[in-house]
């Protein structure tokens, strides 16, 4: 196969894995909305700083008006709650026998599949750390897991195809057949971080303040609950244990996760979340709903009650529309749900 590979969005996901895959040799484009940040990554070339590696790559990158051809490998790069807009002006673009990979957070896959079919559609998890900090400039905060697998559970050639593709990136990356588990494992760890974005502090500090621990322990085994429902049994990653946090876990075993994603976050240069983001520095709505808002649906479903889930889209919505400011007492608003 060599023809492109197709990144739609050239963010902090997208952007790094066209910027590393460029400098290797793969042949990529890029596809963004941002005029200035496609004219920057074509020309000068797209800047990768931050304390694992800092270079500058030329990626060819155009905005979506301006692609022409079809594609047999498209990596859907874009925030969950542009998943439906974006497949909209891609499909046309994909091959007749191409697939698209899902690199974004949340359960997307399945809207993806509910438009080009399962048999096209394949998974990724991504946990490392990085922020688009302007145009032609995307921080790369810290390594983390990265996974790859077939959202029916087979190894095909092109899912090690694209395990190999990704491993120029991250040589750690994993070939799973399993996929969901890790998918649904991220969904609890970021319910925990939409909390953390609640308020002004890092990540590190809402992780390692023992008053903060009930409310982030309560959303993540809202979401174990839920994930059990699915028949899905999530796996480790970074500090977070999903065994933790199911029903039958100690206490001290979700406390003791808790103190592992403290250590986690403190050894990385993205202190906030992409959610902190979005809320604080770009002033733009969130995932919060194709993520929290998917799994407290789904749980309704099974019957499980997700009264924290709820709030915390109700808080993210209220800052998002400037009826709360980030703030410790805001996050404390999750933890009344507990009393």
């Amino acid at each position: 196969m060599n023809d492109p590979v197709l990144i739609w969005g050239a963010g902090a996901i997208g952007g790094i894995l066209g910027a590393y895959w460029a400098r290797a040799g793969v042949p990529v484009l890029m596809v963004d909305i941002v005029p200035e940040h496609v004219t920057a990554c074509a020309t000068k070339g797209l800047v990768i700083e931050g304390p694992v590696e800092e270079f500058q790559q030329v990626v060819p990158c155009v905005t979506p008006e301006n692609l022409t051809g079809t594609y047999s490998r498209i990596v859907l790069a874009v925030k969950a709650h542009a998943t439906e807009a974006a497949l909209a002006q891609l499909i046309p673009h994909l091959a007749e026998d191409g697939y698209v990979l899902s690199a974004q957070n949340g359960l997307n896959e399945h809207v993806i599949a509910s438009h080009i079919g399962a048999e096209r559609t394949i998974g990724a998890f991504v946990n490392y750390g990085a922020d688009w900090v302007e145009p032609g400039r995307i921080l790369f905060g810290n390594r983390a897991a990265v996974v790859v697998g077939e959202i029916d559970g087979s190894i095909q050639n092109r899912t090690t195809d694209l395990h190999k593709l990704l491993q120029i990136f991250e040589p750690d990356a994993i070939l799973t057949n399993n996929i969901w588990a890790y998918l649904w494992g991220k969904l609890g760890y970021g319910a925990m971080l939409f909390a953390t974005a609640l308020s002004t502090d890092s990540m590190t500090e809402n992780f390692a303040d023992p008053a903060r621990g009930p409310a982030l322990m309560g959303l993540a085994r809202e979401v174990m609950r839920t994930a059990r429902a699915e028949g899905v049994k999530p796996k480790p990653f970074n500090g977070f244990d999903p065994l933790a946090f199911m029903p039958e876990a100690s206490g001290d075993a979700a406390l003791q996760s808790l103190a592992d994603l403290a250590v986690f976050n403190s050894k990385t240069a993205k202190t906030h979340t992409g959610i902190y983001r979005d809320l604080a520095v770009r002033k733009r709505k969130t995932e919060v709903d194709p993520q929290v808002g998917t799994v407290a649906q789904i749980a309704q479903g099974h019957g499980i009650d997700t009264p924290l889930l709820r709030r915390l889209v109700e808080l993210i919505h209220d800052i998002e529309d400037g009826r709360r400011e980030m703030s410790a007492d805001t996050f404390h608003e999750l933890t009344k749900v507990l009393s």
